[in-house]
């Protein structure tokens, strides 16, 4: 027999039936995407050829935006419109993590208390402050490993299947496991998770040995395989663990190094973000990644000197940029 689960999100009636091997029915939602950056683009392309009302919202002064992925149709975006946002049923943060409070600051009041807000960016510190700020609102926390790539303003392209981990924040956001299928059905593979900071956690982890190094030393992922970087690698997981097992996580050093190792391999042709934002000299993600590792290192009165030095290292090089 269907089950139906029901949920009014807004003005918006969402529902699916659970109908043995047959996949959910989605009922379309309206969506805002904060920030149409590569990732942003791509999952607005996604959602909108899923169904979904999709709009933008752009820190340039435009009516729309017109994007196309792949040999997909160019699909006119309307952007920065407020009756768009004040409607909303889901607001997608894809931001950088630097943007995001500011950014949101400056929206606030055109934001519905009904709307679920999704932070889907690299980093952890952000969730915290939005919390306070939309204190009434669903948050829900995403990581994501597909890769986006835009060669073009107007251009998206899928460099890298992925998957998407979805999680509530605080209590609104955790009653929105409604959301997986409605990822999923735009790009697969979206799990929901009950405890959404272990995944988030895992992916700091990682982004703070990719990122930083790649950055500083202006080599692709795939460099860090090789023999000289093996040494830091081992100190900077060495560190890491400890600050995860205070953290709650007891995740083995073994544990770590395969994961590490197996993420370098599998984007061994990428460019991390960090490296992007060196490279075009703009500010980085660095205190949303190796800086809250180290807040929390201090929470913990754990040393991380290794870390530390990599923090100094790229907080020098933005300063000589400036």
């Amino acid at each position: 027999m269907a089950r139906l689960r029901a949920i009014f999100i807004g003005n918006t009636f969402i529902s699916s039936y659970s109908l043995g091997k047959f996949a959910p029915i989605i009922v379309k939602m309206k969506i805002v995407i904060l920030g149409p950056g590569a990732i942003g683009s791509l999952w607005a392309c996604c959602l909108s050829r899923a169904g979904h009302s999709v709009s933008l919202w752009s820190q340039h002064q435009c009516d729309s935006i017109y994007l196309q992925q792949e040999h997909f149709p160019e699909i006119q975006f309307t952007s920065n419109d407020k009756d768009k946002l004040t409607s909303a049923d889901l607001l997608l943060v894809t931001l950088k993590a630097p943007k995001v409070l500011p950014v949101i600051e400056r929206m606030v009041l055109d934001i519905a208390q009904e709307t679920i807000v999704v932070l889907m960016h690299n980093g952890m510190g952000t969730a915290e402050a939005i919390d306070t700020l939309l204190p009434n609102n669903p948050l829900v926390i995403a990581t994501t490993t597909h890769g986006a790539f835009r060669p073009k303003p107007n251009q998206v392209l899928h460099t890298g299947n992925g998957y998407t981990e979805l999680g509530g924040y605080n209590d609104g956001g955790k009653r929105c496991d409604f959301l997986q299928p409605v990822f999923e059905h735009a790009l697969p593979k979206t799990s929901w998770q009950t405890d959404i900071l272990t995944p988030t956690w895992h992916k700091l982890a990682i982004n703070c040995i990719i990122n930083p190094l790649t950055a500083i030393d202006q080599v692709k992922n795939g460099e860090l395989s090789s023999l000289k970087y093996q040494e830091v690698i081992t100190l900077l997981i060495d560190e890491i663990r400890q600050v995860l097992n205070a953290e709650g996580l007891p995740v083995t050093r073994e544990k770590l190094v395969t994961t590490v190792h197996q993420v370098i391999e599998a984007t061994s042709d990428n460019y991390s973000s960090m490296y992007q934002d060196i490279f075009h000299k703009r500010p980085s993600e660095i205190d949303f990644i190796t800086g809250y590792l180290l807040q929390r290192a201090k929470a913990h009165n754990i040393s991380a000197p290794v870390n530390q030095t990599l923090f100094q290292k790229i907080k020098q090089i933005e300063q000589d940029h400036d």
